[in-house]
């Protein structure tokens, strides 16, 4: 598999596909494909792949997995729970990224941060042998100042800040919140920055609130699934994606005026 990465300096965008494979496994076919999905976003412009298979597998599998790092060549982001199962799934493919997330059978969806603070000496030993395997470990964590140089502390490469609180507030019309929100993520990332991290950002980005999200000038990356995968249903899952592209790079564009 030949991998081709990004060049410094333009904000990436990671496209998750783990929803193609919920609606897959909503009526147990094979269909639609998430390799299929995964290959269709290289061809927009997608500068990585998401993957999170989690414990219960309720969307993306084990053999969704080996597919995509059989095909690929733009470089997997695999996200998955701090657990010993896991790590062996991790050391046997060798992804170029592993993501570590909270996990909680009950939730709909990934539900704020990881809590490395609290797990340093357990996390430590846990990324020492990804690291060694050639992997770039990030931790998905908030803004918090604590979990950002906890992150650093255990020898992480990347952290990826949680935006589903700044996306909820403005959703919800709660304009002022989110402009608090934005501002305090723009201080983790420029505290991680400083710490040596490399800097994602995800969860809950649209159209319509990832403009001042790019613009932050510390982040390299954006991860961003289920919105995409949803207005693929109504404009394609390639035009959703160019859009995106598009949106990012004019929020970007606006740290020079």
């Amino acid at each position: 598999m030949t991998q081709t990465l990004q060049k410094p300096g333009k904000l990436r965008l990671g496209v998750n596909i783990d929803h193609v494979a919920t609606v897959r496994n909503a009526r147990g076919s094979a269909w639609p494909d998430p390799l299929r999905a995964a290959l269709l976003a290289e061809t927009a412009g997608a500068d990585g792949i998401t993957a999170h298979l989690r414990e219960d597998r309720r969307h993306i599998r084990d053999a969704d997995i080996e597919a995509l790092m059989a095909a690929l060549t733009v470089p997997l982001n695999f996200e998955c729970a701090a657990t010993a199962e896991m790590q062996a799934i991790v050391l046997r493919h060798k992804p170029h990224a592993v993501c570590l997330v909270p996990e909680k059978r009950e939730e709909r969806t990934t539900e704020g941060g990881l809590d490395v603070a609290s797990d340093l000496a357990r996390l430590t030993d846990y990324i020492a042998p990804l690291r060694e395997a050639g992997c770039r470990v990030s931790m998905f964590i908030s803004h918090d100042p604590r979990q950002i140089e906890a992150s650093a502390k255990i020898g992480a490469a990347v952290v990826e800040l949680h935006t589903g609180l700044y996306s909820d507030l403005l959703a919800d019309g709660h304009a002022a919140l989110g402009e608090r929100e934005l501002a305090s993520l723009q201080a983790g990332a420029e505290l991680a920055a400083s710490l040596g991290l490399e800097v994602h950002a995800g969860h809950g980005l649209t159209y319509d609130n990832v403009e001042p999200i790019a613009a932050i000038p510390e982040l390299a990356e954006l991860n961003i699934g289920h919105f995409l995968i949803g207005e693929a249903i109504f404009r394609g899952l390639e035009p959703a994606i160019e859009e995106m592209r598009r949106r990012m790079d004019q929020g970007r564009d606006q740290q020079g005026r």
